[in-house]
């Protein structure tokens, strides 16, 4: 049984309230354990099946459950979970790549709410009372696991964050209900950015999206991603009046320019190929 999950509104920035508790952020992806009749499912926030992909995930609770979570691969050595290597795994599909995997790359899930036990629909109630009841639940091998939280205390546990390069922190409402498939202010992520100074080689023909570049050791730009959000009506009219003069080629799907632009962007982190993670336009840089 599938339930959408709840959705978070994204924070300017860390906080702190004695209305909230905070939880790390796992860097992987949302997955919803479904165990009915005895029978394990797990799919994706779409409603995708991923059950094939973690056969280490498969193992079944002492009863009928349903769970929200995240599921990552943890680096064993920082306790840090790692994005790319997450994707390898949901991206497998032959049976003895997806078998190889569970050594080389091993699946955790982090629990983080219970929506679902014993035939009981617990949506309706607090998190703080849900909680109590996850925090009950036997797992069922140490490729599971609770995730964490504290009191009140925001700030202090996103400054423990970013010293570790972790991804960010979730703040949720004590007394919350669990809203199916909605996005909801009660939840709350605020994300460790990482910031870069790129140069804007090109853009897009149909939809959105400028070109970034930056430089490599030689000093040769080198492609580094696609900026597709954050910039305001004012930029976008700013660029469209400076890039006519700037155009150096075109070719099926962009139109390249001479490097003279520079903008700042904000990202998840580098990606392992030395590209910008989710890039978000933050101001040009005169």
């Amino acid at each position: 049984m599938f339930i959408s999950p709840m959705l978070l509104q994204t924070a300017p920035g860390p906080f702190s309230h004695s209305d909230f508790i905070y939880e790390p952020k796992i860097d992987g992806h949302r997955m919803i354990y479904s165990q009915q009749a005895g029978n394990v499912r797990l799919y994706t926030r779409h409603e995708n099946d991923c059950t094939r992909q973690y056969p280490e995930l498969q193992l079944p609770f002492d009863d009928d459950v349903i769970l929200d979570g995240e599921v990552a691969c943890v680096d064993p050595d920082t306790g840090v979970s790692d994005f790319e290597s997450v994707m390898s795994r949901f991206q497998a599909r032959k049976q003895d790549k997806i078998q190889q995997l569970t050594t080389t790359l091993p699946a955790y899930y982090g629990i983080f709410d219970i929506l679902h036990y014993k035939g009981q629909d617990l949506t309706g109630l607090p998190l703080l009372h849900r909680k109590e009841i996850l925090a009950g639940l036997p797992l069922p091998s140490g490729s599971f696991g609770v995730v964490p939280h504290v009191d009140g205390a925001g700030e202090a546990l996103f400054q423990q964050i970013e010293a570790r390069g972790m991804e960010g922190i979730v703040g949720k409402r004590k007394n919350s209900l669990y809203e199916i498939g909605r996005r909801s202010n009660a939840w709350q992520k605020i994300i460790n950015w990482t910031y870069a100074e790129v140069y804007i080689t090109g853009y897009r023909k149909q939809e959105f999206g400028w070109l970034a570049a930056v430089p490599d050791p030689s000093g040769r730009l080198r492609p580094a991603g696609v900026i597709e959000y954050g910039t305001s009506t004012i930029h976008r009219q700013a660029f469209r009046k400076m890039a006519p003069q700037l155009v150096k080629f075109e070719d099926k799907e962009f139109v390249h320019l001479e490097p003279r632009l520079r903008a700042k962007v904000r990202m998840r982190n580098w990606t392992k190929s030395g590209m910008l993670r989710s890039p978000v336009f933050s101001e040009f840089i005169v």
